[in-house]
């Protein structure tokens, strides 16, 4: 499976699910119990939720919750990837006050066009949403304090280039504090080939071993992975129903194998300081 025919079918679907909330409905489309895969439903507490357009939560479809697990400051940068109808992106946006500033980045026109207005809703002055995508992020390097990201980098047939990009604007001691989907163990060769579930957030989940790899080969150091949910064999179920796999064999082979995790790394060097090879060891 190629870059480009991940990135069509993943631009499709969230063009679709953008247009679902702004004509009044929500984003969640999955097959599972209740109407909703387990991957994206109960994330935000009504605490954190309150004050946040209506519109900004049913567009979700993360698998964790990066701003509440993330350290972010008053005064500092972030850089949302892949940041859909704009949720971590507001709430990013109150955590760092007046002083700082949330970034949220797209390459979908529908979703974009739903995080401005949920923005405009929200009376935050300290956002701005861009569009392009996170192999290649347009801001330039050293530019902010916090990556997140909310079960997107999964999505990517890219993804050494996108924890590059991610390095690259970092600020010297800048943090990567992403949740996405992880695996561990083997997992049916059937599942990583079919598109629907690469769009599902399970097809293209990384080995975790193998997303700590790509993090230090980025340049990543003090790498975590920690689990936050893991999907159990209801759970893959309830992923698997309609999409033309032998359920019941595959939801046994997949117990306990996909799990979503907060996923966390830092630049090395101290923010202000030179990062380039010379007196950043590469």
């Amino acid at each position: 499976m190629t870059g480009p025919d991940v990135k069509d079918v993943v631009r499709e679907k969230y063009a679709q699910a953008a247009l679902q909330v702004a004509g009044g409905g929500s984003a969640c489309c999955g097959s599972g119990r209740g109407g909703c895969d387990p991957i994206t439903t109960d994330l935000y507490d009504a605490g954190q939720a309150e004050g946040v357009p209506a519109e900004a939560l049913l567009a979700s479809l993360g698998c964790g919750n990066p701003t509440a697990l993330a350290a972010l400051a008053p005064g500092e940068t972030v850089l949302d990837l892949g940041s859909g109808g704009g949720i971590d992106v507001l709430l990013s946006a109150r955590r760092v006050g007046s002083t700082g500033k949330a970034y949220g980045l797209d390459m979908t026109d529908e979703m974009l066009a739903l995080a401005r207005d949920n923005q405009r809703k929200a009376g935050l002055d300290n956002v701005a949403f861009l569009k392009g995508e996170i192999e290649a992020i347009p801001l330039p390097d050293d530019t902010v304090d916090v990556i997140i990201s909310n079960c997107v980098i999964n999505l990517s047939g890219d993804k050494d280039r996108v924890l590059r990009e991610a390095f690259r604007v970092l600020k010297p001691g800048g943090r990567f504090a992403v949740s996405d989907v992880v695996t561990r163990g083997d997992i049916p060769a059937a599942l990583r080939t079919d598109m629907l579930l690469w769009v599902g957030c399970l097809a293209g989940a990384l080995d975790e071993a193998d997303y700590a790899a790509k993090l230090a080969a980025a340049g990543f150091v003090d790498i975590a992975i920690e689990p936050t949910r893991v999907y159990k064999v209801e759970d893959a179920r309830d992923l698997l129903v309609g999409k033309g796999h032998d359920v019941d064999a595959l939801a046994a082979e997949l117990d306990g194998k996909f799990f979503g995790a907060f996923i966390r790394a830092r630049k090395p060097g101290v923010a202000g300081a030179c990062c380039g090879p010379s007196c950043c060891g590469g």
